[in-house]
């Protein structure tokens, strides 16, 4: 079983590779699974085996991604509001190659759509106890989808400039941003809405 297992890793890494090279040179948009099948050397029964399409594999990156973030979250329990978006930006600057093939310019819509529904997803957990014990009138849903939106937008202009500040900075200067915006969420009453 353990040689099954090794295997099915080894070939959806290369596939994933094969994925991450081919976005960098050409775009997402402009690659298709045959492409993906020669870089990675992997016959189109075994790439259907694992995967239903290039958007399939795509998404199958984000569930990596997803699932070192929460890690991150819960490896080490840091402080303030900011901290979901200061990990991401670490994560990002951690594993440059990757968000520049998925986020940048050669990165697609579809990229761009689901790291924001990972990030919103993730926000909205970090943000509900913080909201419910302050009252808040405003829904998890709408904190999480503005601090999401914002985040994105940064860090999508952020590997297309070549990750020009560091992680924390970024994340510093986000602070500074979105603050005023989640602490009047925090004050936030049922008058507003």
């Amino acid at each position: 079983m353990e040689r099954v297992d090794r295997r099915v890793r080894r070939t959806r890494r290369e596939l994933h590779e094969a994925l991450i090279a081919l976005v960098l040179e050409r775009g997402y948009e402009k690659i298709t699974v045959q492409d993906i099948l020669d870089r990675a050397d992997v016959g189109r029964s075994t790439f259907y085996a694992h995967f239903r399409d290039k958007e399939s594999l795509l998404l199958a990156s984000f569930d990596d991604v997803r699932e070192r973030l929460w890690a991150d979250l819960d490896d080490t329990a840091r402080p303030g509001p900011d901290y979901p978006v200061r990990a991401l930006f670490e994560h990002a600057y951690r594993h440059r190659m990757v968000y520049q093939a998925l986020c940048g310019r050669r990165g697609g819509d579809v990229v761009r759509r689901h790291l924001h529904r990972l990030l919103a997803d993730l926000l909205a957990a970090h943000l509900r106890p913080r909201l419910a014990a302050a009252g808040s009138g405003v829904p998890v849903e709408v904190a999480a989808e503005f601090c999401a939106s914002a985040a994105i937008g940064l860090l999508i202009w952020w590997v297309d400039h070549d990750f020009r500040y560091g992680p924390e900075r970024l994340a510093r200067m986000y602070h500074a941003l979105a603050a005023p915006g989640i602490r009047a969420a925090l004050r936030a009453d049922d008058d507003h809405g």
